[in-house]
């Protein structure tokens, strides 16, 4: 199996990747060797674990890490014709009563089993580079009085409370720590936290992935500051301690004193040394007086970088806490990363996302001091504090497309996870080095398959790989490409980022502002509403292409922590598209389902996103605590209700997760007796929709036929990407032939469909045919119904139907600045459109009716 980098690892230093491999039914076992080989024959050391099952027993994903020298090869394999081999370095994990101590072979960390402090010391060789690593949160109170509004903060820092290894080498060790900030001098406990380590053999490389929870109120509780800190040890004159930080295009490097005098410019050519970073000794006899004068000049001890914008961040400094800061430059967008060290090495630390994710600040303080230190600040303290309190103090039903009218608009139980990349210097850098370093990390290193092979091995259910030889698929590959170029674009245009925001889209245009509806109700953020994350997967999937990751990995970063529950009323749930995140009166699990972020998973085998489908694999429990159908059904015998789309849909998307990666029967027996229910009512898939509930064993309950929930409500939120997946993983006749009775009865006439149900299903509940397209397919691949085809592909293609202006285009527009607009413009329909597309085109693509794309004229800007 053929391997390419999608995104490099820094080519001047050894670095440890992880990355995830799927396997076709039957073709490897749990115990079998897999072994990484070079495009010379020459095996990289690997270390591999199943992450996921076929149901016969063979492995269906493998999860692998390795270490890659600094010439990284371009072209790898996985084969399973090699014996694997020991890596030179190998990495110990050794547990104590009191602490964790991981040996890479060049670094040395001990990790704190309680306390304060995540992580005690780090070492290289004898050289410790960094101490006491803690998180700290300021937590802002206000109070109004008469006369003015008071301000006051406290400092809260973390609590470790439990720290696991989950994984010990010999190549990759990860150690995860939780626990909760806890107020300085006090007792009070708040905002937990998950923070992973992780390490590879023979690197000089920490990755940390660090996790926040909010359970505040939202009204009292404001957190002017989180970040983490790190103590220095510097060694050295003060003109021998520097701080550089990464900008657009190089680094921004300054020491804590100058060598730079009135008299003395580059004496002996010292000063252009020091600002390169290097070390400089005054030795000689002639300087005296060049050392005298240096000496003179002003100490500068404190430092930060603050990016307060996705345009722009500022660089100051200053003497100490008695005197004013002083701006030391301006700038776009900063790479995130930042050194700080003396005569006896330092480091660098740098957040992923930095700009992307503003407000966040670096921060080196007390540089000539015994002791330094360095925050990395995820949410910065100098600017504006959160602020969680929703938009409204009522709900806009009516008006704004929100939920209900009941109002559940809290952040309590809302996450955010950010990355942090720290190295290990024991002598200076160069600039070059540190600028690579920043370049690289800001993008996920990672091995992927090419397009072909992921789509070999039967994965993630139906979707196609692009055909250009075809004219008319060429054209509709093109339009595909297009509305990703759009969404990619509008990303930037719209400046759709910020720390709670970056990752999210908009919901619908408003051609008339020219601008989304981000301030009316439930027209604003996505969140996930017509599944945009499966769209934009199955684009990486067919095409390979980084940007489509990144815009994915950032969509499932936000969409899995934002814009869900992980604690409180509404764990397991997520919450609607609205204005705020979190404000929607809506707690579905349709929003937290595993179906949506599990690619992420099974490419990159993240332990994070392995939490939230572990996290949600019971959502189905949280629906007695909140019926999705309160508003609709009165409570009665059942536990609770649901629609067999899109809740039964996205239990099932979470059982079905779960069950492939642990093995576990219990929600394989959630999931076949779902279906056994469905297969008894009198229209199988097509009954209820609502269903009476009982979560304990997965059990569907017949109310009757045509009650509340529309039918495109079923299929508009993945049902059918987890149904076709879970047909061609069951082998289940019945069950093919279920979904093909929906797609087929969806596109009936209003007569067919009361006549086939005696009259009590009517066209009038199948709304928005276009989202039934891909079933539409299904029914026809599967009959082998032409005219069905025809249907299908009419659905998607006559404007009438589709609810898309196609061909694509665009067109520019002047307000209070310049944009390019799709006028029309809606997340929903492009979401479903593509999706469907990407299914008709694998399924029905031979079955194209001639000459209906004759007329379009691709035209784009």
């Amino acid at each position: 199996m053929k391997l390419h980098w999608l995104n490099a690892p820094p080519r001047d230093t050894a670095a440890g990747t992880t990355w995830g491999v799927p396997w076709k039914k039957g073709e490897v076992q749990a115990c079998e060797a897999i072994s990484l080989v070079d495009e010379s024959g020459q095996q990289t050391a690997l270390q591999s674990w199943p992450m996921a099952f076929w149901p016969d027993g063979s492995v269906k994903w493998t999860g692998h890490a390795a270490v890659f020298p600094e010439t990284n090869h371009e072209s790898l394999e996985l084969s399973l014709n090699h014996r694997n081999i020991e890596p030179m370095l190998k990495l110990t994990i050794k547990e104590t009563g009191a602490h964790v101590i991981i040996d890479t072979g060049k670094l040395t960390c001990i990790v704190p089993k309680k306390g304060s402090r995540l992580i005690e010391s780090i070492k290289i060789g004898d050289k410790r580079l960094g101490t006491n690593g803690q998180l700290i949160a300021i937590k802002e109170s206000r109070e109004n009085t008469k006369d003015e509004k008071i301000f006051r903060q406290v400092k809260m820092i973390s609590d470790v409370q439990n720290v696991v290894v989950e994984q010990a080498g010999p190549i990759r060790g990860v150690v995860k720590i939780q626990g909760v900030h806890r107020q300085e001098g006090g007792e009070h406990d708040q905002f937990p936290f998950t923070v992973r380590l992780y390490f590879y053999g023979g690197t000089d490389t920490i990755h940390i992935v660090h996790t926040f929870l909010y359970d505040g109120h939202p009204h009292e509780d404001f957190i002017k500051g989180l970040g983490m800190t790190f103590q220095l040890p510097l060694k050295g004159q003060p003109w021998n301690r520097h701080v550089r930080f990464a900008g657009e295009k190089g680094m921004f490097s300054e020491p804590s004193q100058l060598l730079l005098t009135r008299r003395h410019q580059n004496h002996k050519g010292r000063y252009r040394r020091q600002i390169d970073g290097q070390a400089v000794h005054f030795e000689d006899s002639d300087d005296r007086e060049p050392l005298e004068h240096v000496t003179q000049n002003a100490i500068w001890n404190d430092f930060k970088l603050i990016q307060d914008s996705a345009d722009h961040y500022k660089i100051i400094k200053r003497t100490g806490p008695d005197c004013s800061w002083i701006d030391a430059g301006h700038g776009h967008r900063a790479k995130g990363l930042m050194y700080a060290g003396g005569e006896n090495g330092g480091l660098a630390v740098q957040l992923k996302d930095f700009w992307q994710k503003y407000p966040s600040t670096l921060e080196v303080s007390r540089l000539n001091d015994e002791a330094s230190s360095m925050v990395v600040w995820f949410w910065s303290p100098e600017t504006e504090a959160m602020d969680l309190r929703h938009y409204d103090t009522s709900t806009h039903v009516l008006s704004a497309y929100e939920g209900f009218d009941d109002m559940r608009a809290t952040p309590v139980g809302i996450g955010n996870t950010s990355q942090i990349n720290l190295k290990c210097f024991d002598q200076s850098p160069t600039h070059e080095e540190l600028y690579n370093l920043a370049e690289r990390w800001q993008s996920t290193p990672l091995l992927v398959c090419q397009p072909e092979y992921y789509h070999r091995t039967g994965v993630f259910g139906v979707w196609s790989l692009p055909d250009d030889h075809d004219p008319q698929k060429r054209l509709l590959e093109e339009q595909l490409d297009l509305a990703l170029e759009f969404y990619m674009h509008e990303v930037e245009q719209r400046k759709w980022y910020g720390y709670w925001h970056y990752g999210d889209v908009m919901h619908t245009y408003d051609r008339v502002r020219h601008q989304w509806r981000y301030d009316l109700g439930g027209f604003a953020w996505q969140n996930t509403e017509l599944v945009p994350n499966m769209w934009l997967w199955y684009a990486f999937l067919r095409s390979g292409r980084a940007a489509l990751f990144d815009f994915a990995e950032a969509m499932t970063r936000h969409t899995s922590e934002v814009d869900c529950y992980h604690l409180g009323d509404y764990a397991g749930l997520g919450s609607r598209h609205n204005v705020s995140h979190w404000g929607c009166g809506c707690k579905e699990a349709r929003i937290s389902m595993a179906g949506l972020h599990r690619y992420y998973y099974y490419l990159t085998a993240d332990e994070r996103i392995g939490d939230l489908l572990r996290d949600v694999r019971d959502a189905d429990h949280a629906t007695v605590r909140l019926d999705p159908m309160r508003e609709y059904v009165e409570k009665d015998a059942y536990p609770t209700h649901a629609r067999v789309g899109p809740d039964w849909a996205a239990f099932t998307s979470n059982w079905f997760t779960e069950w492939e990666r642990t093995g576990n029967g219990v929600y394989l027996d959630k999931i076949t007796n779902g279906i056994t229910c469905l297969k008894s009512m009198p229209y199988r898939l097509l009954s209820g929709p609502t269903h009476g509930y009982d979560p304990s064993n997965g059990t569907l309950y017949h109310l009757g036929d045509g009650l509340p929930g529309g039918y495109h409500m079923i299929i508009a939120f993945g049902a059918p990407q987890v149904w076709m997946e879970l047909d061609q993983v069951l082998e289940d006749d019945t069950l093919s032939d279920m979904l093909a009775e929906f797609g087929a009865f969806y596109v009936l006439s209003d007569e067919e469909k009361r006549a086939r149900t005696q009259g009590v299903l009517t066209d009038d509940m199948f709304s928005w045919p276009m989202f039934a397209s891909g079933m539409v397919a299904y029914a026809a691949a599967r009959t082998e119904d032409s005219t069905l085809a025809e249907t299908a592909w009419s659905l998607l293609l006559d404007e009438q139907q589709s609810h898309m202006n196609l061909p694509l285009t665009t067109e520019d527009i002047e307000t209070y600045r310049t944009f390019t607009e799709i006028p029309w413009i809606s997340t929903n329909a492009i979401s479903q459109w593509c999706l469907n597309m990407i299914v008709a085109l694998e399924l029905i693509g031979d079955k194209i009716p001639e000459g209906l794309l004759t007329e379009w004229k691709t035209s784009t800007k």
